[in-house]
């Protein structure tokens, strides 16, 4: 069973292009639901966030509002390596469990790691092929605005803490251009699965 690497950065698509895999019949596995997973209250890594950002961070009921968190984080590089440090080996080990998991099972023909910091985190080592989702910093930034409710300022600020896009290129085996509308990157995606998937 082969692995797709899909990265982009953040708001560039890469949610859509892993719901078309997922219909044509790929395992997905999304690192920002391992990170949150890893993040749930009581453990390790929670309570490690907590004693190194405070209370603040934490919602009414006590997990942790990665809203605040990515306030905190995204306006201060230290303090966003500190949170990488923090949580990008355990969600690395999570990842390398699942892939694992899914290996063992060997029902479907390919597992996706749907990622946006593929690059930056290494993950890379762990795919055969990385796909990468672009799309024009202006619908960037408004789809993020739109998507978290976030400023323009605050918007800029999480793009800004990503590897750049020309960068991310050198690592990439395909490029995913999503300017346009569904049906076009839709048809990107089936063309790339069906090479794929052979």
């Amino acid at each position: 069973m082969k692995v797709i690497g899909l990265t982009g950065g953040i708001a560039s698509g890469k949610s859509t292009v892993s719901s078309i895999l997922k219909s044509l019949g790929a395992v997905i596995i999304d690192a920002d639901v391992v990170s949150r997973e890893i993040m749930i209250k009581g453990t390790d890594t929670y309570n490690i966030l907590v004693s190194v950002f405070g209370r603040e961070i934490l919602r009414k009921d006590g997990e942790i509002d990665r809203r605040k968190l990515g306030n905190l984080v995204f306006a201060d590089k230290e303090k966003l390596n500190k949170l990488n440090e923090i949580t990008h080996p355990e969600i690395i080990k999570r990842i390398k469990d699942i892939i694992e998991e899914e290996r063992k099972k060997g029902k479907e023909k390919a597992i996706v790691l749907d990622a946006a910091l593929l690059i930056e985190m290494k993950l890379f080592n762990m795919v055969d092929e990385v796909w990468l989702v672009v799309v024009d910093k202006k619908t960037q930034i408004r789809r993020l605005m739109k998507r978290d409710n976030l400023s323009y300022k605050d918007a800029l600020n999480r793009i800004k803490s990503q590897m750049s896009i020309e960068d991310k290129m050198k690592y990439a085996d395909f490029i995913i251009n999503n300017c346009k509308d569904f049906n076009a990157i839709k048809r990107q995606v089936e063309l790339l699965w069906g090479r794929f998937s052979k």
